[in-house]
Protein backbone atom coordinates (compact mmCIF):
# COMPACT_ATOMS: atom_id res chain seq x y z
CA UNK A 1 0.00 0.00 0.00
CA UNK A 2 2.85 2.52 0.67
CA UNK A 3 4.29 1.77 -2.57
CA UNK A 4 1.20 2.94 -3.92
CA UNK A 5 0.94 5.84 -2.42
CA UNK A 6 4.17 6.51 -3.70
CA UNK A 7 3.35 5.81 -7.22
CA UNK A 8 0.03 8.33 -6.78
CA UNK A 9 2.37 10.92 -5.34
CA UNK A 10 4.79 11.33 -7.77
CA UNK A 11 2.27 10.83 -11.14
CA UNK A 12 1.17 13.86 -12.65
CA UNK A 13 -2.61 12.27 -12.65
CA UNK A 14 -2.90 11.30 -8.77
CA UNK A 15 -6.93 11.16 -9.78
CA UNK A 16 -6.97 8.33 -12.52
CA UNK A 17 -4.56 6.60 -10.55
CA UNK A 18 -6.40 6.65 -7.65
CA UNK A 19 -9.60 5.60 -9.04
CA UNK A 20 -7.81 2.92 -10.96
CA UNK A 21 -6.08 1.74 -7.32
CA UNK A 22 -9.38 1.74 -5.67
CA UNK A 23 -11.26 -0.46 -8.10
CA UNK A 24 -8.52 -2.92 -7.54
CA UNK A 25 -9.39 -2.91 -3.98
CA UNK A 26 -11.98 -6.04 -3.15
CA UNK A 27 -15.69 -4.27 -2.30
CA UNK A 28 -17.96 -6.61 -0.89
CA UNK A 29 -21.70 -6.50 -2.76
CA UNK A 30 -24.38 -4.41 -0.34
CA UNK A 31 -25.72 -7.61 1.50
CA UNK A 32 -29.34 -5.92 0.07
CA UNK A 33 -28.52 -4.86 -3.13
CA UNK A 34 -31.28 -7.02 -4.37
CA UNK A 35 -34.08 -4.69 -2.87
CA UNK A 36 -32.77 -2.30 -4.98
CA UNK A 37 -32.29 -3.34 -8.17
CA UNK A 38 -35.63 -2.72 -9.55
CA UNK A 39 -34.46 1.52 -8.92
CA UNK A 40 -32.01 0.61 -12.10
CA UNK A 41 -32.33 -2.92 -13.78
CA UNK A 42 -33.02 -1.79 -17.42
CA UNK A 43 -33.44 1.85 -16.57
CA UNK A 44 -31.61 4.72 -17.88
CA UNK A 45 -29.39 7.09 -15.33
CA UNK A 46 -26.85 10.09 -15.15
CA UNK A 47 -23.92 9.96 -12.65
CA UNK A 48 -22.84 13.82 -11.36
CA UNK A 49 -18.97 13.00 -10.91
CA UNK A 50 -17.46 9.79 -11.76
CA UNK A 51 -17.33 7.09 -13.21
CA UNK A 52 -17.01 5.31 -9.86
CA UNK A 53 -15.68 1.78 -9.17
CA UNK A 54 -18.30 1.15 -6.77
CA UNK A 55 -20.89 0.96 -9.21
CA UNK A 56 -18.73 -1.61 -11.44
CA UNK A 57 -18.90 -5.54 -11.84
CA UNK A 58 -17.77 -6.00 -8.60
CA UNK A 59 -17.92 -3.71 -6.81
CA UNK A 60 -20.08 -2.41 -3.61
CA UNK A 61 -23.62 -1.73 -5.26
CA UNK A 62 -23.01 -3.18 -9.34
CA UNK A 63 -25.51 -0.65 -10.63
CA UNK A 64 -23.48 -0.01 -14.23
CA UNK A 65 -23.66 -3.83 -15.55
CA UNK A 66 -27.78 -4.27 -14.73
CA UNK A 67 -28.38 -0.45 -15.95
CA UNK A 68 -29.84 0.12 -19.76
CA UNK A 69 -28.12 3.71 -19.59
CA UNK A 70 -25.79 5.54 -18.03
CA UNK A 71 -25.06 9.34 -18.70
CA UNK A 72 -22.40 11.34 -17.14
CA UNK A 73 -22.14 15.04 -15.50
CA UNK A 74 -18.30 16.84 -14.69
CA UNK A 75 -17.72 19.94 -13.83
CA UNK A 76 -14.66 20.34 -16.53
CA UNK A 77 -12.98 19.22 -19.18
CA UNK A 78 -9.59 18.41 -17.18
CA UNK A 79 -11.01 17.11 -13.27
CA UNK A 80 -8.13 15.96 -10.40
CA UNK A 81 -9.65 12.70 -10.89
CA UNK A 82 -10.65 11.44 -14.44
CA UNK A 83 -8.10 13.56 -16.48
CA UNK A 84 -9.12 15.24 -19.69
CA UNK A 85 -12.58 14.77 -20.93
CA UNK A 86 -14.39 15.29 -23.75
CA UNK A 87 -18.52 16.20 -24.10
CA UNK A 88 -20.35 14.04 -26.56
CA UNK A 89 -20.72 10.26 -26.58
CA UNK A 90 -17.62 9.70 -24.48
CA UNK A 91 -18.54 8.14 -21.08
CA UNK A 92 -16.85 5.26 -20.76
CA UNK A 93 -18.51 3.59 -17.67
CA UNK A 94 -18.22 0.30 -18.13
CA UNK A 95 -16.82 -2.14 -20.23
CA UNK A 96 -18.84 -2.37 -23.71
CA UNK A 97 -21.01 0.40 -22.47
CA UNK A 98 -20.77 4.24 -22.97
CA UNK A 99 -23.06 7.36 -22.32
CA UNK A 100 -22.98 10.90 -23.19
CA UNK A 101 -20.67 13.00 -21.19
CA UNK A 102 -21.50 16.56 -20.16
CA UNK A 103 -19.44 19.05 -19.03
CA UNK A 104 -21.11 21.35 -16.60
CA UNK A 105 -21.30 22.18 -12.62
CA UNK A 106 -22.91 19.76 -10.60
CA UNK A 107 -25.87 22.75 -9.39
CA UNK A 108 -25.77 24.40 -12.88
CA UNK A 109 -26.91 20.92 -15.17
CA UNK A 110 -29.35 23.58 -17.49
CA UNK A 111 -27.92 21.59 -20.59
CA UNK A 112 -28.92 18.45 -19.59
CA UNK A 113 -32.57 17.40 -20.92
CA UNK A 114 -34.91 17.78 -17.73
CA UNK A 115 -37.43 14.73 -16.94
CA UNK A 116 -35.78 12.48 -18.58
CA UNK A 117 -33.82 9.44 -16.24
CA UNK A 118 -35.04 7.11 -13.85
CA UNK A 119 -32.43 7.49 -11.51
CA UNK A 120 -29.57 9.75 -10.32
CA UNK A 121 -25.95 8.71 -8.90
CA UNK A 122 -23.54 10.74 -7.03
CA UNK A 123 -20.39 9.11 -5.31
CA UNK A 124 -18.32 11.26 -3.46
CA UNK A 125 -19.27 14.28 -5.27
CA UNK A 126 -21.96 16.26 -3.09
CA UNK A 127 -19.20 17.02 -0.46
CA UNK A 128 -17.39 19.27 -3.42
CA UNK A 129 -20.42 21.23 -3.95
CA UNK A 130 -21.09 24.66 -2.26
CA UNK A 131 -24.78 24.80 -2.29
CA UNK A 132 -26.04 21.04 -1.88
CA UNK A 133 -29.48 21.91 -1.48
CA UNK A 134 -29.65 23.93 -4.87
CA UNK A 135 -27.51 20.53 -6.68
CA UNK A 136 -30.05 18.40 -5.11
CA UNK A 137 -33.11 20.41 -6.35
CA UNK A 138 -31.75 20.77 -9.77
CA UNK A 139 -30.85 16.99 -9.91
CA UNK A 140 -34.69 16.17 -8.98
CA UNK A 141 -35.46 18.35 -12.11
CA UNK A 142 -33.48 15.51 -14.55
CA UNK A 143 -35.80 13.06 -13.14
CA UNK A 144 -38.61 11.27 -14.90
CA UNK A 145 -42.48 13.09 -13.98
CA UNK A 146 -43.54 9.54 -13.05
CA UNK A 147 -40.74 9.30 -10.38
CA UNK A 148 -37.37 8.07 -10.00
CA UNK A 149 -35.14 7.95 -7.31
CA UNK A 150 -31.08 9.45 -6.53
CA UNK A 151 -28.12 7.30 -4.58
CA UNK A 152 -26.12 9.28 -2.78
CA UNK A 153 -22.99 8.11 -1.66
CA UNK A 154 -20.36 10.15 0.62
CA UNK A 155 -17.15 9.91 2.53
CA UNK A 156 -17.70 8.48 6.16
CA UNK A 157 -15.79 11.84 8.61
CA UNK A 158 -14.35 9.51 11.20
CA UNK A 159 -12.48 7.69 8.20
CA UNK A 160 -11.18 10.56 6.62
CA UNK A 161 -9.13 14.14 6.43
CA UNK A 162 -12.41 15.55 7.71
CA UNK A 163 -12.28 13.68 10.80
CA UNK A 164 -12.02 16.48 13.35
CA UNK A 165 -14.15 18.46 11.55
CA UNK A 166 -17.71 19.10 12.84
CA UNK A 167 -20.98 17.81 11.07
CA UNK A 168 -22.26 20.74 9.28
CA UNK A 169 -25.32 22.15 10.70
CA UNK A 170 -28.77 21.27 8.25
CA UNK A 171 -29.48 25.07 9.14
CA UNK A 172 -26.51 26.16 7.33
CA UNK A 173 -27.28 24.72 4.01
CA UNK A 174 -30.39 25.77 4.50
CA UNK A 175 -28.87 29.60 4.18
CA UNK A 176 -26.62 28.71 1.58
CA UNK A 177 -29.74 27.61 -0.28
CA UNK A 178 -31.78 30.88 0.14
CA UNK A 179 -28.50 32.91 -0.43
CA UNK A 180 -27.66 31.34 -3.78
CA UNK A 181 -24.26 30.88 -2.70
CA UNK A 182 -21.82 29.58 -5.85
CA UNK A 183 -18.81 27.45 -6.14
CA UNK A 184 -16.50 30.57 -5.91
CA UNK A 185 -17.79 30.51 -2.51
CA UNK A 186 -14.59 29.68 0.50
CA UNK A 187 -16.68 30.25 3.58
CA UNK A 188 -14.89 27.18 4.90
CA UNK A 189 -11.65 27.18 3.91
CA UNK A 190 -10.85 28.92 7.98
CA UNK A 191 -12.29 25.90 9.18
CA UNK A 192 -10.82 23.27 6.45
CA UNK A 193 -7.01 24.85 6.99
CA UNK A 194 -7.39 24.57 10.51
CA UNK A 195 -8.57 20.88 11.03
CA UNK A 196 -7.82 19.07 7.63
CA UNK A 197 -5.85 16.30 8.64
CA UNK A 198 -3.03 16.10 6.18
CA UNK A 199 -1.86 12.80 7.43
CA UNK A 200 -4.84 11.40 5.34
CA UNK A 201 -4.45 13.37 2.37
CA UNK A 202 -0.55 12.37 0.87
CA UNK A 203 -1.62 14.03 -2.67
CA UNK A 204 -2.20 17.16 -0.80
CA UNK A 205 1.96 18.03 -0.09
CA UNK A 206 2.68 20.15 2.76
CA UNK A 207 0.36 22.55 3.96
CA UNK A 208 1.58 25.00 1.44
CA UNK A 209 0.81 23.45 -1.24
CA UNK A 210 -2.18 22.25 0.45
CA UNK A 211 -3.05 25.97 0.72
CA UNK A 212 -2.92 27.30 -2.49
CA UNK A 213 -4.89 24.21 -3.92
CA UNK A 214 -7.82 25.22 -1.55
CA UNK A 215 -7.49 28.95 -2.24
CA UNK A 216 -7.93 27.92 -6.36
CA UNK A 217 -10.53 25.73 -5.28
CA UNK A 218 -13.18 26.86 -8.12
CA UNK A 219 -10.68 25.49 -10.63
CA UNK A 220 -10.06 21.93 -9.22
CA UNK A 221 -12.79 21.59 -6.57
CA UNK A 222 -11.02 19.48 -4.38
CA UNK A 223 -12.58 20.75 -1.15
CA UNK A 224 -14.75 19.40 1.03
CA UNK A 225 -17.41 22.39 1.58
CA UNK A 226 -19.10 20.49 3.90
CA UNK A 227 -19.10 17.30 6.29
CA UNK A 228 -22.32 15.07 6.38
CA UNK A 229 -23.42 12.44 8.20
CA UNK A 230 -26.91 10.29 7.79
CA UNK A 231 -28.58 12.20 10.06
CA UNK A 232 -27.64 15.13 8.04
CA UNK A 233 -28.56 13.31 4.82
CA UNK A 234 -31.52 12.12 6.34
CA UNK A 235 -32.62 16.22 6.51
CA UNK A 236 -31.94 16.96 3.26
CA UNK A 237 -33.75 14.26 1.91
CA UNK A 238 -36.77 15.30 3.99
CA UNK A 239 -36.48 18.87 3.39
CA UNK A 240 -37.45 17.98 -0.52
CA UNK A 241 -39.76 15.29 0.45
CA UNK A 242 -38.02 12.46 -1.09
CA UNK A 243 -38.66 8.84 0.23
CA UNK A 244 -35.23 7.21 2.06
CA UNK A 245 -35.41 3.66 0.99
CA UNK A 246 -31.97 2.78 2.01
CA UNK A 247 -29.62 4.64 4.94
CA UNK A 248 -26.60 3.07 5.90
CA UNK A 249 -23.03 3.45 6.49
CA UNK A 250 -19.90 1.31 5.64
CA UNK A 251 -18.07 1.32 8.76
CA UNK A 252 -15.15 2.08 6.85
CA UNK A 253 -15.25 4.33 4.57
CA UNK A 254 -18.68 5.99 3.48
CA UNK A 255 -22.47 7.06 4.44
CA UNK A 256 -25.24 5.78 1.77
CA UNK A 257 -28.51 6.99 1.10
CA UNK A 258 -31.00 5.75 -1.43
CA UNK A 259 -34.53 7.82 -2.12
CA UNK A 260 -37.26 8.23 -4.42
CA UNK A 261 -39.57 10.59 -5.48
Amino acid sequence: MMNSIILLVKSKKPGILIRILCEKIFLPRLTNFGSLVPLFQHKSGIEIGGPSGFFRKGGYMPIYPIAGSVDGCNFSASTVWEGNLTEGITYHYQQGKTGTQYICDAVGVEKIPQKKYDFILSCNSLEHIANPLKAVENWIKLLKPAGGSILLILPRKESNFDHKRPVTLFEHLVSDYRNNVNETDLTHLPEILKLHDLKYDPLAGSFENFKMRSENNFDNRCLHHHVFDLDLLDQVCNYFKLRVVLKTSRTNDHIIVAVTK
